[in-house]
């Protein structure tokens, strides 16, 4: 057995000591574990910010329709339809990108309970403010229809002609009639309910774009409010206006609008007047036909001259009807304001053209002109 050198040991111990004693090396720490913690917090905050702006930013531009692509699409609301229902409609036709947000929006507004049934014409441009007021009724751009009221139209003749062409029903307008409360408009009897004729003369003569189904009060108001610009928005209505009793000047038309062939409104006011301010051979008497077919409601007979009891029945009541008998279109309420200046008191509609023109009226000063014109004419 070979024998071990002193030097060969303490070499070794030698070794063995500097190797114990020695401390390890130190690795090398990541970039990121070096940042101070204030550093980090910094940063963290920041890129949060940065997050929830950059999320802020995508939902402002959803809500209030910002740099969305062109679109339009019809969207069917059904009865009962809920937010979430609706706020699947809307995705899917392409109107808005995020349903969690309509419905977040719809939670506070309330639109589940705001949006009514119906068919409507949506697009990328609305918000979802504008969404949300588009989709009620009356706002619905997909189905409307064209209706044009005729000079003369009754209340009550208009109602069917609206619900001929399906805007409302005749119960909804005849109700709406009676006793809405149109409190936006100060020519309008709000105070004795229950009949339509509080709104007889008013319902403005013209065409318009009623939308399908609309409410009978929205129907209705649509007419007034032509009916309210033509008479104080008009600078030369209003000039005319000036001093005038409405109610009085709107029945005068209204009876004008009844009588006239067309050509005659000036002729016919001045008789209108002549009788009104003029006892002269007609008492006060207006013993105009076609207040008594309005009260009547049918064709007149010849008993209903003198035993129809009405305030209507210009034939046994002196002055104006209690109130208009029709809705008269702007020519004859001009007629009204401006009556030609004739001392007739009596005219007959001329049928045949015995005296000129056919289905032309023939004025007369006296009693006995007009019975002998009557007599001409058969």
């Amino acid at each position: 057995m070979p024998k071990k050198k002193l030097h060969d040991t303490a070499k070794w111990d030698a070794e063995q000591v500097r190797k114990s004693t020695q401390k390890p090396a130190e690795k090398s720490k990541p970039w990121w574990r070096k940042i101070s913690p204030r550093v980090t917090y910094i940063i963290c905050v920041v890129l949060v910010s940065c997050l929830l702006a950059e999320l802020g930013w995508l939902a402002v531009n959803e809500v209030c329709a910002l740099n969305k692509e062109p679109l339009t699409a019809e969207v069917t609301i059904d009865e009962g339809d809920g937010l979430g229902a609706i706020a699947k409609k809307l995705k899917k036709a392409g109107i808005i990108d995020s349903k969690f947000l309509f419905k977040l929006y719809g939670l506070f507004s309330g639109t589940a309970k705001k949006v009514d049934a119906g068919v409507y014409k949506l697009d990328t441009g609305m918000d979802y403010h504008c969404l949300e007021q588009t989709m009620q009724m009356g706002t619905s751009a997909a189905a409307t229809v064209m209706v044009t009221i005729p000079e003369g139209y009754t209340v009550q003749q208009i109602i069917e002609l609206l619900a001929e062409n399906n805007v409302s029903s005749v119960e909804k307008l005849t109700e709406a009639a009676k006793n809405y409360v149109f409190e936006d408009y100060s020519f309008i009897d709000n105070e004795n309910l229950g009949n339509i004729s509080r709104l007889e003369g008013y319902l403005f003569p013209d065409t318009y774009e009623f939308y399908v189904k609309e409410e009978a009060v929205s129907a209705l108001s649509r007419l007034l409010d032509n009916f309210y610009y033509w008479i104080f928005e008009d600078e030369e209505m209003v000039e005319m206006m000036e001093g005038e009793d409405l109610k009085e000047i709107i029945t005068v038309a209204s009876l004008i609008e009844k009588e006239t062939d067309g050509t005659d409104r000036e002729t016919i006011a001045s008789v209108i007047y002549n009788r009104l301010n003029h006892s002269a051979e007609t008492a006060y008497l207006l013993q105009i036909d076609a207040s008594l077919v309005y009260a009547a409601g049918r064709e007149i007979t010849q008993d209903d001259y003198k035993n129809l009891d009405s305030p209507y029945n210009l034939y046994t009541h002196q002055g104006l009807p209690p109130t208009p008998i029709a809705n008269p279109g702007l020519a004859s309420i001009k007629a009204a304001l401006n009556p030609e200046k004739t001392n007739y008191y009596f005219y007959a509609l001329d049928v045949n053209g015995e005296f000129g023109t056919p289905n032309r009226h023939v004025f007369s000063k006296t009693l006995a002109d007009h019975n002998y014109v009557q007599r001409v004419i058969g």
